[in-house]
């Protein structure tokens, strides 16, 4: 390609809703373009990153024995009723009416019609395990699109759904798939982790993320110093809370406790001189269901803070909502005074950490009044769960080691969905014993497109991107450093023309602009390799610069192909 012909409108300034480095610099240099809020197009050297990303993922993917379909971008929405996710997915999924008044989905996933496209037509185990995929553009309504690519409303995805005859079957898929996309990001020269994730919107019984990890990631993910466990702090577990401080030893009684319903639980660790550990905190939430909401409380330890995603899912919520001293008055709570005993007619949840404690303090639902010599045992099993948030410190559950918070960027999601999509649907097989039962299945998500910018947030400089060789739109850039120079474009022209005999990844620099305004483009869209053809060439030399190091080398025109020939490897 030919600079001159090439349409890649750089541009100095970068736009002013722009705060990432990947989104300023896909703007800047000529990447994309975006149309509206959270929609963007992709230019010709944008598309070229996208589609060797799309082959790297494709190939991985067919190696691993799945097979590529496409499915439709808009789908009915009688099939999302049948799986139960219209109503309950929320605002991201855009709903609409054709001339006929028919209701259709713009997909931000595809489990609904695959399951379509295979039941009925896959009716024996001796057919499974299955595997589809696609990749294909995506449409979620996020109510705030921002960070470019990272965060739009448009976007290109690789999502892929497999079907089997049992758990044990899905379970090796999800090892596959794991390994398979280990094998991807691992080409695409990225430093990611797998982490243990919440199912979210999607559902099903286990799912890893696959983490990038980069300091302007969305996510915190934490992470073990010393062994493999990694998991997003929506899903992270630890190895339970200990302290060395005291436990106040006393028997079982209600206590004055004039602190005010305003005071905070570390008023309440000074009014007994106790450390929080020991006290027991009430968080007041309203959960909102499909047709309902309700005033829900959850119960930890003094010294943790909730974790909302976990919470929600204890309460099997959509979402959770603060709730304001009407609304606590109104459930006939006491705020600053709300613990576990006697509470009564109100949903409540108590983090799994506090079973079987004791030596605890409480709120005893009565103003002015704590339960003091509390011990956790009186409380059926299905009241406990994982509520509390894993924090920077807390120790591993697999190994004691300590915890530390990064910061990652999601490029992957991997699930074991079960019979969740199946079952409703009545998507069945006939296993061995000529029985009928719903498909046990997996679904595996990459972000295409978010892939391009976090190529960049993994590496980039203040002068712009730096692609590696997997990914670069091309790989040498050769500038001519003056156009007017029958002899320097002479030489760059045939270099340019014999490496793309090669069918090498060129670009040519001919433009009839100023050397400098063309080594900024070269930085600023960050081509590995610039091969300067310049005033040593009457010397018998060019130069060669790594975008990467920075490192420049004159190297002899004699050598040139041989020096090339290591660019190319």
């Amino acid at each position: 390609m030919r600079f001159s012909k090439l349409f890649a409108p750089t541009a100095k300034e970068a736009p002013k809703d722009a705060l990432l480095p990947s989104h300023i610099f896909l703007i800047r240099g000529g990447f994309i373009n975006q149309t509206g809020s959270g929609l963007y197009n992709f230019l010709p050297l944008g598309k070229r990153v996208l589609d060797k990303i799309k082959d790297v993922v494709k190939d991985e993917m067919d190696k691993a024995g799945a097979q590529e379909v496409s499915m439709g971008v808009v789908s009915p929405a009688e099939l999302w009723r049948q799986s139960g996710r219209y109503n309950v997915y929320g605002k991201e999924l855009l709903r609409f009416k054709d001339r006929k008044d028919n209701e259709f989905v713009l997909g931000p996933t595809h489990e609904e019609v695959v399951v379509d496209i295979v039941r009925n037509r896959i009716n024996s185990y001796k057919q499974l395990p299955l595997h589809l995929y696609q990749i294909t553009t995506k449409f979620r309504d996020e109510a705030r699109p921002r960070f470019g690519l990272l965060r739009g409303r448009e976007f290109v995805m690789k999502d892929g759904y497999s079907f089997h005859s049992s758990i044990e079957d899905l379970r090796l898929e999800f090892d596959l798939m794991e390994e398979t996309y280990t094998k991807i990001f691992t080409r695409l020269g990225l430093k990611f982790r797998a982490v243990a994730a919440d199912s979210g919107a999607i559902g099903g019984s286990g799912s890893k993320e696959f983490m990038v990890l980069t300091k302007n990631g969305e996510d915190d993910i934490l992470v073990c110093d010393k062994c493999e466990y990694a998991a997003n702090v929506e899903a992270a577990k630890r190895a339970k809370k200990t302290t060395q401080n005291e436990p106040p030893e006393a028997i079982f009684a209600k206590f004055h406790t004039p602190i005010g319903e305003d005071s905070s639980i570390e008023q309440l660790s000074e009014f007994f001189k106790i450390d929080t550990f020991y006290t027991i905190k009430a968080v007041i939430k309203k959960a909102v269901y499909k047709d309902k909401s309700e005033i829900v409380v959850f119960f930890i330890r003094g010294c943790d803070a909730l974790q909302e995603i976990k919470a929600q899912n204890a309460a099997k919520a959509l979402e959770l909502l603060d709730v304001s001293k009407e609304d606590i008055k109104e459930a006939g709570l006491i705020a600053g005074f709300c613990g576990p005993i006697g509470l009564e007619n109100i949903k409540f949840f108590i983090d799994n950490e506090l079973k079987e404690e004791k030596n605890l303090i409480c709120g005893a639902n009565e103003r002015d009044y704590h339960y003091v010599g509390v011990s956790m045992f009186n409380f059926k099993s299905d009241r406990y769960a994982d509520l509390a948030a894993v924090e920077d410190g807390d120790l591993c559950p697999c190994c004691n080691g300590k915890l530390s918070l990064a910061k990652g960027i999601e490029v992957g999601h991997i699930f074991q969905l079960g019979q969740k999509y199946s079952s409703p649907m009545n998507a069945a097989f006939l296993d061995q014993n000529g029985k009928s039962q719903p498909f046990f299945m997996g679904c595996y998500g990459i972000g295409i497109s978010r892939l391009v910018a976090v190529m960049i947030e993994a590496n980039h400089d203040n002068k712009g991107c730096i692609w590696n060789k997997q990914t670069a739109p091309y790989m040498l850039d050769i500038i001519i450093s003056n156009i007017k120079n029958e002899t320097q474009t002479k030489f760059a022209t045939k270099l340019y023309e014999d490496l793309k005999m090669e069918k090498k990844e060129i670009i040519l620099d001919d433009r009839n602009e100023r050397f400098g305004f063309k080594m900024n483009d070269f930085e600023l869209i960050g081509f590995p390799y610039a091969l300067i053809v310049g005033r040593e060439l009457d010397e018998g030399k060019v130069e060669l610069v790594s975008r990467v190091s920075g490192i420049k080398e004159f190297i002899n025109t004699s050598e040139l192909n041989e020096r090339l020939k290591e660019v190319f490897e």
